[in-house]
């Protein structure tokens, strides 16, 4: 799950880190879909060896999308889950390594986050339900008339979770779509497939991390990851609402962009020890962790949406020579410096709410005005109220006889501890271990035994606090994590005899599936915001009452209840082929190692599977709009990734031998420099010496006539000279109007020709014009919904 804001706030300080993506689509010939050659040149000019595919981030969309009509049933689901992946791998072409990581039973920490999910979503069902039906009631009530409710089977998205039978199915399908694309498609030809699918326990990208510095760690392996490659899904405009239907747009995220920006942003001068960007970077990143993750709530006063992140790295580098060093080193936490940075910014805290309360009263009273202006009357005061104090659910800051609640405010007394700070503290510690190339999950049993986190001022003593974890601590299995974070409503998909265990009123755990429980707002505006007063799963209480049912399960459940691995696949052209078809020939039971030098240097050891895809064996299409692959050639294995000793070190260092990327970003002495006074020339794209573009007089007046009727690409931008005499600006219809982000007008002078696009000869080089605008008040104002995926 992705943190709240955070891209938006990414892509708009740092803008050139976006580059868009260039997708040659599929094609038709009488009715005959013909698909992308996908073994050409990349599109994008420029060449991946590997491409990570977090795939939660694909099933969900797929299976209930918001954008248009949800598929009727499962096997649509799939075919629209091999749909995705398809179109993924049309824009990034990579020629090595294609890796599919689907999330399994995550940590305990994270657990605690997915049961508040899955209860909440089960809640809002059910009220939207009653909801519905309260409605219909009173319109047949005043003698209305409705058709009768049609009844639909509503898909639970909840089955989206390890060791449900679509979670099964969804691995069977996945398997047998490899196979497919292995056998047909060009592209697949020289390709490694690696399947982690949600029976190997971790959260899909975590499992990416693991196996990237796991390679890493082997010292023969020279690997190549394009970092930037990471997908991040957008809309046709950039932070717009896409009309329904419209087809979603992709961008590439530049992540060696990004660690220019900060490295400029991080160099500090005159510090007491080595300036060393990756370890400055790695601060950074674990400063992120304290305004938003998976694991843990972010503390009461810092929010992205404030410049939380601008603040943490300016106190960084105000108090760096009192740290003297970094905070972390290979994903281990130095707490002394992590506190001071705390306790500077428990400082402002008592103005940072300040400033927040203050902001809320203006754009409350903003709000009400606008109402003023537009001439709505307001009945009552209490209609102003209803405005003033909004609340999407009861806020439990107080009980009904007015007295404070327990669970009330932002910090509630009830959960006042000592040890509150020093528990985050040590939840960032695990955090800093899972997500780095340092390190991996230091714990899977470990989790934040509170409802809220303290203020910064709390963090007084944590350098003393003792920061190791449990060693050789286990992950649930499957049936149980569905247990531990699944309401009694979606109990269906858990054996008969275990679900009865959340609703039997006999049960030893009853207590653990509350019908209803309190959302707390918690100084928030919205219920999805708010914090879920659920209790938390005891798990030796679980494990117990487990103990009595383990006996009922069925074979099958028993397999979908075990931890599984990885599945390697390869094609018949691939250089491992026939070193795989020749373990399973020889019928090897034990692991071997795979050789690196006929698979592009991964390291690792093989094992046979036990319901292998094998060449001359037909493949059974789990789709039945699918048919079977009678004449395949693909060949699978079981993949395991090399293994360390329990105090190896992952080091945070550039590997030796990595190639330094092109800068891209202007030097801020370009000016002192460039001796021949010539423009800066900004890269757009991934190759810095694409072509220019050079347009005639004959495209740039097309422009222009595009831009006066207003249609085109540059609808939005009307012609400078038009406001100058006075002419009227008449907003567009559709689409077009919602690309205005204000009716404006313009104080800027006419071009002494009129034509806003004389002059200029290269698109590339072109300075865009600047104009003076100011809101007319005659007429209403717009402001464009922004949307982040």
């Amino acid at each position: 799950m992705g943190v709240p804001a955070f891209f938006r706030w990414l892509s708009r300080k740092y803008p050139s880190i976006i580059v868009s993506c260039t997708e040659e689509k599929p094609k038709e010939c009488n009715g005959v879909k013909i698909p992308v050659d996908t073994s050409k040149p990349n599109p994008n000019e420029v060449e991946f060896d590997n491409l990570y595919l977090d795939m939660n981030g694909i099933i969900h969309p797929c299976t209930h999308p918001e954008d248009k009509p949800a598929p009727k049933n499962e096997d649509e689901m799939m075919v629209a889950i091999f749909e995705y992946i398809d179109r993924l791998f049309n824009i990034v072409r990579p020629r090595r390594l294609l890796y599919m990581a689907i999330d399994g039973v995550a940590p305990r920490a994270k657990m605690n986050q997915q049961r508040s999910r899955r209860f909440r979503a089960s809640k809002e069902g059910v009220e939207g339900a009653e909801e519905k039906q309260r409605i219909r009631e009173e319109i047949m009530r005043k003698g209305g008339f409705l058709p009768p409710e049609e009844v639909k089977e509503r898909f639970d998205s909840n089955c989206i979770t390890p060791g449900t039978e679509f979670m099964d199915n969804l691995a069977k399908c996945l398997r047998y779509y490899v196979a497919d694309r292995l056998n047909n498609d060009p592209g697949w030809k020289n390709l490694t497939v690696i399947l982690s699918d949600a029976s190997a326990p971790g959260e899909g990208e975590h499992k990416i991390m693991d196996y990237i510095r796991r390679q890493r760690g082997k010292k023969s392996y020279f690997f190549v990851y394009f970092t930037n490659i990471h997908r991040v899904k957008q809309g046709h405009d950039q932070f717009a609402d896409s009309p329904p239907g419209m087809e979603q747009e992709f961008i590439f995220i530049r992540l060696c962009v990004l660690k220019e920006y900060l490295e400029r942003e991080l160099t500090m001068a005159s510090l007491p020890f080595t300036f060393d960007v990756e370890r400055s970077i790695d601060d950074w990143v674990f400063m992120c962790f304290f305004v938003g993750n998976d694991f843990l709530p972010h503390l009461p006063s810092l929010e992205i949406r404030e410049g939380a992140i601008d603040r943490l790295v300016n106190i960084y580098k105000n108090v760096v020579h009192k740290t003297g060093g970094y905070l972390t080193e290979n994903g281990y936490v130095n707490l002394q410096r992590v506190q001071m940075i705390m306790l500077a910014v428990g400082e402002v805290e008592d103005s940072i709410f300040k400033k927040r309360k203050d902001d809320e009263v203006n754009s409350t009273f903003v709000f009400l005005c606008l109402f003023l202006y537009n001439a709505i009357t307001l009945i009552t005061m209490d209609f102003i109220g209803y405005f003033i104090t909004p609340s999407a659910s009861p806020n439990t800051s107080f009980t009904s006889d007015g007295t404070p609640s327990p669970a009330g405010g932002i910090k509630r007394k009830a959960e006042d501890s000592d040890s509150e700070p020093d528990t985050l503290s040590k939840g960032c510690c695990l955090i800093n271990t899972i997500y780095p190339i340092s390190s991996g999950c230091a714990s899977w049993k470990w989790y934040y035994p509170f409802h809220y986190a303290p203020f910064a001022s709390d963090f007084e003593g944590i350098a003393d606090m003792f920061s190791d974890f449990e060693k050789g601590t286990k992950p649930f299995k499957p049936l149980e994590q569905l247990m531990g974070v699944f309401p009694a409503a979606s109990g269906n998909f858990l054996p008969v005899t275990w679900r009865k265990l959340m609703t039997d009123p006999e049960s030893s755990i009853i207590d653990f599936y509350p019908e209803d429980f309190a959302i707390d707002l918690n100084g928030k505006k919205y219920a999805w915001q708010g914090v879920a007063l659920l209790p938390f799963v005891d798990e030796r209480r679980l494990r117990a009452a487990l103990a009595e049912v383990y006996p009922d399960l069925t074979p099958e459940e028993k397999r979908r209840n075990s931890l599984g691995g990885d599945v390697l696949f390869v094609g018949k052209h691939h250089p491992l082929h026939d070193f795989i078809l020749e373990q399973y020939k020889s019928d090897e039971k034990q692991a071997v190692g795979m050789p690196p030098e006929l698979c592009h240097g991964i390291q690792g050891k093989l094992t046979l599977n036990e319901n292998p895809v094998l060449p001359d064996e037909t493949v059974h299409s789990p789709v039945p709009v699918l048919r079977d692959l009678t004449q395949n050639t693909a060949i699978s294995i079981n993949f395991k990734d090399p293994q360390f000793q329990e105090d190896f070190v992952f080091k945070a260092v550039v590997l030796s031998g990595a190639k330094k990327p092109s800068p891209v970003l202007k030097p801020g002495d370009w000016e002192k420099t460039n001796s021949d006074n010539r423009p800066w020339r900004p890269q757009l794209g991934f190759n810095r010496d694409r072509r220019q573009v050079h347009l005639d007089q004959s495209a740039f007046r097309t422009l222009g006539d595009r831009g006066q009727s207003g249609s085109g690409v540059y609808s939005n931008i009307a012609p400078p000279g038009s406001y100058s005499q006075g002419n009227t600006y008449r907003p567009l219809l559709g689409r077009q109007q919602q690309q205005i982000p204000k009716l404006l007008s313009s104080k800027s002078s006419p071009s002494p020709s009129g034509r806003w696009w004389q002059g200029i000869n290269k698109v590339e080089e072109a300075e865009p014009q600047t104009h003076e605008w100011t809101l007319k008040p005659e007429l209403p104002c717009g402001e464009r919904k922004n949307k982040e995926i």
